[in-house]
């Protein structure tokens, strides 16, 4: 009992350490320039440029240490991306905290679900395909679709379907690969066109 508890303690302690190295003031004043694409709550308003208000600091600082890599390695390592490889090649990691910091503040705005995909979508979204080696999302992702930030398993809830969607094409052709032990990779691997667009579209209204 008492190592469970510490490892509790350890874990939220974690968490806790890096929200609060974190500086949200100084956050919302550096994610000015990160607006245009992702809006100033990061809410946007584009749909291929993802939600970002209310996403896991966690997870938020491992993709722009990504971002990063990527810009240094000529897109060798990391999470290529022509945008973000520049933006995010001028950062500090006390810039990635306090954006972070920031962005784990703001309130993600609600998406909806079209009706014609809600049950062919819940299903592969909570019990996966056991027949084609697809594992359940809410195994990592949660029956809400929050994730685990300590895990860096991102909010995915509410989340623009045409950004989900370019995600899943990019996991499975491998043109994205920061994924931890390329778990996304190998489910995405597996993944139909008619799946991908069905599990984009059913986490817009997951909440």
């Amino acid at each position: 009992m008492k190592r469970l508890g510490l490892i509790f303690f350890v874990l939220v302690g974690t968490s806790f350490g890096i929200h609060a190295a974190g500086d949200a003031e100084a956050g919302k004043q550096k994610f000015v320039t990160c607006a245009a694409c992702h809006g100033s709550d990061g809410n946007s308003a584009i749909d291929i440029n993802p939600k970002l208000a209310g996403q896991h600091a966690e997870y938020i600082i491992k993709q722009l240490q990504d971002f990063k890599l990527a810009s240094q390695t000529g897109g060798a390592e990391g999470r290529n991306n022509a945008v973000m490889n520049g933006m995010a090649a001028v950062l500090s990691e006390q810039d990635m905290m306090d954006i972070a910091a920031f962005l784990i503040e703001q309130k993600p705005s609600e998406g909806t679900t079209p009706e014609d995909v809600i049950a062919v979508g819940e299903k592969l979204y909570r019990a996966g395909d056991s027949e084609r080696g697809i594992a359940a999302c809410i195994a990592c992702h949660g029956p809400r679709g929050d994730g685990m930030g300590l895990a860096k398993f991102p909010d995915i809830s509410g989340q623009h379907a045409a950004y989900v969607k370019a995600q899943l094409e990019a996991f499975r052709s491998g043109q994205r690969a920061n994924d931890p032990n390329g778990m996304m990779r190998d489910i995405a691997k597996r993944l139909t066109d008619d799946d991908i667009e069905i599990l984009s579209k059913y986490l817009g209204g997951l909440h």
